[in-house]
């Protein structure tokens, strides 16, 4: 399944591979952030409405935007063609295509951030992929090489990267393997990140998992809240409100997790903490 849709989304980017940012918005963004990991960043909240179709069970999204999420003239998002365009719900519709896409924290991020006077004109570049396994997002892997490309694309018209956001893990609590070995991969990970985008101190929030598939859900929190490394900090979703998949949090839970995203994000800017190696 997931070969089927690496062979959809390369054939989407060849054709956005050669598009720019020529529109006038390119100049104006100044503050970039990268939304990356696999559905609950994507953003599932309000997906629940199941039809049948021949023996296929689709989901739809409600269509619900709360306030938090409402569109902001001075946020904006990458779109899958390398353009910038006002930011609205669903911030990943055409980045996580295979999936239905609804509220993620993406917009109730940039809007808490926009409370803070001295913030200015936001790019969030959407990335994440539902279902994804953390070695998927290895360094020269086809995630890995379209999150970076973005994310450079996103500086041709000026700006600054200013963080990344990253929830991911659910799929690595299937397996005992893949969970004991996730805390290694998730450093190398970042470590990798900041180095290809020069970006030493690169501060990253990670979210640290409220739900999971597999039985190993524990082993994964317990790789992600002990990640020691300069500018990474940890917002924990676990007690946030969960929709009837178990699985995906609901919009409430999306809004308040931005929220927390925010805060986290605006904590690394008051210490000046030492570069990595």
């Amino acid at each position: 399944m997931f070969s089927l849709l690496l062979l959809m989304l390369l054939a989407h980017s060849r054709w956005v591979a050669t598009a720019n940012i020529t529109n006038g918005y390119s100049s104006i963004v100044k503050n970039i952030f990268i939304l990356s990991g696999q559905s609950n960043m994507s953003g599932r909240g309000g997906v629940f409405n199941q039809t049948t179709l021949a023996g296929m069970v689709n989901l739809t999204w409600d269509g619900v935007v709360p306030p938090e999420c409402q569109p902001n003239p001075s946020i904006f998002r990458l779109s899958s063609g390398l353009t910038w365009i006002k930011a609205q719900e669903p911030l990943h519709k055409d980045i996580d295509v295979n999936k239905t896409c609804g509220v993620g924290p993406g917009m109730s991020f940039a809007n808490t951030l926009k409370k803070d006077p001295n913030i200015g004109v936001i790019g969030l570049v959407p990335c994440a992929i539902g279902g994804t396994n953390v070695t998927q997002w290895a360094r020269g892997g086809w995630l890995y090489n379209e999150m970076i490309r973005r994310t450079k694309a996103a500086l041709q018209g000026g700006g600054t990267i200013r963080g990344m956001l990253w929830y991911q893990g659910e799929s690595d609590a299937i397996n005992l393997e893949d969970a004991q070995l996730y805390k290694g991969r998730l450093k190398k990970f970042f470590k990798h990140v900041r180095k290809d985008l020069q970006l030493p101190t690169l501060p990253i929030i990670q979210v640290a998992l409220a739900t999971a598939p597999g039985p190993y859900m524990e082993v994964i929190r317990k790789a992600q809240l002990g990640i020691k490394l300069p500018n990474v900090r940890s917002v924990d979703a676990k007690g946030l409100p969960i929709g009837p998949d178990l699985l995906h949090l609901t919009t409430p839970a999306q809004v308040q997790l931005g929220q927390m995203l925010a805060d986290a994000f605006l904590q690394t800017q008051k210490v000046l903490l030492p570069s990595l190696d």
